[in-house]
């Protein structure tokens, strides 16, 4: 059966798993044949995602207390038509200090962590090893970059805090991952390995089907021929 135009051939062997770190950082945001990203890539974005809503939390609610504590300081002397409306007034203060600070936090926090993410699990993958320095060096270019409007100085702050920030978040990763028996490079490893011996099976099984059709089809062919020159004698 002939392959339609556009399509990968039928029969065509399954491509080994990448062997390069390039082949494996393509990989990283390449989607499967069931149309979803690696683990490794949805993780990115999960952590990011709670980063935004921890930086929101943690610069919101001290925003909150204290713009309902200033609302409340300014308003001695105003006209309220109860207790209950003053107090609505002094939550919706609140509320928009919580709002406005929480943003503020949260986008720059869900950033940072989105991009130290990716320098470090791109360093991983295309080593294909974990180490701490892989952490160190994301957490440095990620504080690097955002302290570059600060000037050489404020680069070089930023770069030192990174650093000494990714090496006790590395270390307590590889930790965790250590404990839980097998760490992300070996699960992705083993996986890659799976789901290429799995299709080499499917690939080999559809080819023997294939020969044996193939052998039937000159058999019965060679029958015909057969009879045919029978008929003729006659």
């Amino acid at each position: 059966m002939a392959d339609e135009p556009g399509s990968p051939p039928l029969f065509s062997s399954p491509a080994p798993p990448p062997d390069t770190g390039w082949e494996r950082l393509r990989e990283l945001w390449r989607r499967d044949e069931r149309e979803r990203y690696p683990e490794a890539t949805i993780n990115i974005i999960k952590s990011s995602f709670v980063a935004g809503l921890a930086g929101w939390v943690y610069g919101g609610l001290p925003a909150f207390y204290q713009g309902r504590k200033a609302f409340i300081d300014r308003s001695h002397g105003e006209l309220f038509l109860n207790r209950a409306d003053a107090v609505q007034a002094a939550h919706r203060a609140g509320l928009r200090s919580f709002i406005r600070y929480g943003w503020r936090w949260s986008w720059r926090v869900a950033t940072f962590v989105m991009l130290f993410n990716v320098v470090s699990t791109g360093l991983s993958v295309y080593r294909n090893k974990t180490t701490i320095g892989n952490f160190a060096s994301a957490g440095a270019f990620t504080g690097a970059l955002f302290r570059v409007h600060l000037g050489l100085q404020g680069l070089a702050g930023g770069f030192v805090f990174g650093a000494v920030f990714g090496i006790p978040a590395g270390g307590l990763l590889i930790v965790m991952q250590k404990f839980a028996g097998e760490t992300l490079d070996e699960r992705r490893n083993r996986e890659r390995r799976e789901l290429y011996e799995q299709k080499l099976a499917e690939w080999q099984s559809r080819l023997s089907v294939t020969e044996v059709l193939g052998q039937t089809e000159s058999n019965v062919e060679d029958q015909r021929r057969r009879e045919q020159e029978l008929s003729r004698s006659y």
